[in-house]
């Protein structure tokens, strides 16, 4: 009896994580193909910007697992192989590489072609379809890599950044290339970090400002400023010029699902896929990872949160589930995640879980919030950071709606103690009465989310 074909587009996250639990699950009686349209597997393209920053010795060291690996674990895996269409009904994968159109049966099909940036049209050239130089996006290793050479092609430290998007990647770039000693502007159609409320968002903003960032808010980029093909300054909405020898497309994700049929697969408004729960699309095909979008924990309703973690859970879940069906149900997404900007006297961590007020009102839950003050370790050690923590929670029920933190070194990562009891339907008195751990040099007796939860409960 022939080995069964499972056929991975994507080899990535969500799409190794996939190959390699089938593997693991099925054995010798299965044959795993992967065809991935780059050149490079399973890295973080979330530690670019600590490469280009300088806290990453090279683009190696974002690679999870090589290539060589890969293959040594049995996958057959084809590099600069895009898949351009599927016929449903022959089970076939119609894909380009160096030597033309290929075409490829499978009786298991993993869709994981991840995400890429966006790119705007005032970023293209008419003439040649091509990005103006100096003006890039941040999403994959080619990414850094460029981008490293772009900016040690500038004047000294004398170079003018221009950022455009203030949520993640825009705040880490704009961390890098003021510490490359650049001039920095971050212009942004809303506020920094825009899934924060406003009054977290401001102590971003205001720490950005102290390390010599400039901040343009509220009004975006709409074009460009050209001079032989090269970018020279960038104008918003308002009109108001910014000069820019380099400008850093920071503007988001979308699906890369336009090869696909999407009239004929479950998917979204935006192009994202929309598998159940034990990652199934349709007879045969599974979907993981950044094309697709997820169920939120606590509304239900269906969301685009690209992230590592999500699918790397999602790959191990389909690579389980199509083998032994079943066995896994992905549980959704609260969209936890934590960044940092730290260049100049500025170091801030910065967290978000669950809903902010704005998500919360538009799904129809009435929340109550509040932002306490505090720090990192007790107060008569050295290491002590201020810390903001923002908690909201239902009035009624008093359960946990979500959870923001700005502060010092380790502010951040205690976003994934509000997290977990957000996870379990925990209310703020469940959390503030846990037992968390305490030590001088990194916690006060009542950790700073346990003051915040006790002051929320007792408002409420």
């Amino acid at each position: 009896m022939s080995a069964i074909r499972l056929l991975v587009i994507g080899a990535d996250a969500a799409g190794m994580s996939a190959a390699h639990q089938a593997l693991r699950t099925a054995g010798p009686g299965l044959a795993v193909t992967v065809l991935e349209a780059t050149g490079d597997t399973s890295y973080s393209a979330c530690g670019i910007p600590y490469w280009i920053a300088g806290d990453v010795p090279g683009g190696d060291a974002l690679v999870a697992r090589t290539a060589e690996q890969h293959r040594a674990a049995g996958i057959d895996l084809r590099f600069g192989a895009t898949a351009t269409a599927i016929d449903r009904q022959a089970d076939t994968v119609t894909y380009q590489d160096a030597d033309g159109e290929q075409v490829l049966g499978y009786d298991e099909l993993v869709i994981a072609t991840g995400a890429s940036a966006v790119v705007r049209d005032w970023a293209v050239d008419p003439g040649t379809g091509r990005r103006y130089a100096g003006v890039a996006p941040v999403k994959t290793l080619a990414d850094g890599a460029a981008w490293l050479d772009l900016l040690a092609g500038l004047p000294g430290s004398g170079g003018r950044v221009v950022v455009a998007g203030g949520g993640y990647i825009g705040v880490e770039m704009a961390e890098a290339a003021r510490r490359r000693g650049h001039e920095v502007t971050v212009i942004t159609r809303t506020r920094v970090m825009s899934s924060l409320d406003p009054d977290l968002s401001a102590r971003v903003e205001a720490g950005m400002r102290a390390a010599g960032v400039r901040v343009v808010t509220g009004s975006p980029v709409v074009r460009l400023d050209v001079a032989g093909g090269r970018v020279r300054g960038v104008y918003t909405a308002e009109g108001e010029r910014h000069p820019a020898d380099l400008v850093v497309l920071a503007l988001g994700v979308t699906p890369n699902t336009g090869f696909l049929d999407l009239d004929k697969l479950p998917s979204g408004p935006g192009g994202g896929l929309r598998p159940e729960p034990d990652g199934s699309l349709a007879d045969g095909i599974w979907a993981a990872g950044d094309c697709c979008e997820a169920r939120h924990r606590l509304t239900g309703a269906w969301t685009y949160l690209p992230l590592g973690t999500h699918a790397n859970k999602q790959g191990r879940i389909v690579g389980t589930n199509l083998v032994t069906p079943g066995t896994l149900r992905f549980g959704g997404v609260l969209g936890t995640a934590i960044t940092r900007f730290a260049a100049g006297p500025t170091y801030l961590e910065i967290a978000r879980t669950g809903l902010n007020e704005h998500e919360a009102a538009a799904a129809g839950i009435e929340v109550a919030a509040l932002v306490t003050e505090g720090s990192t370790a007790s107060g008569y050690m050295s290491e002590a950071d201020p810390i903001a923590v923002k908690l909201l929670a239902s009035p009624s029920d008093h359960r946990l709606v979500g959870a923001q933190i700005v502060g010092g070194r380790g502010a951040g990562k205690r976003i994934d103690t509000v997290a977990t009891s957000l996870w379990h339907g925990a209310t703020v008195d469940d959390l503030a009465w846990s037992d968390l751990s305490y030590a001088p040099p990194f916690s006060t007796a009542w950790e700073i989310v346990q003051i915040a939860a006790r002051r929320l409960a007792e408002r409420l």
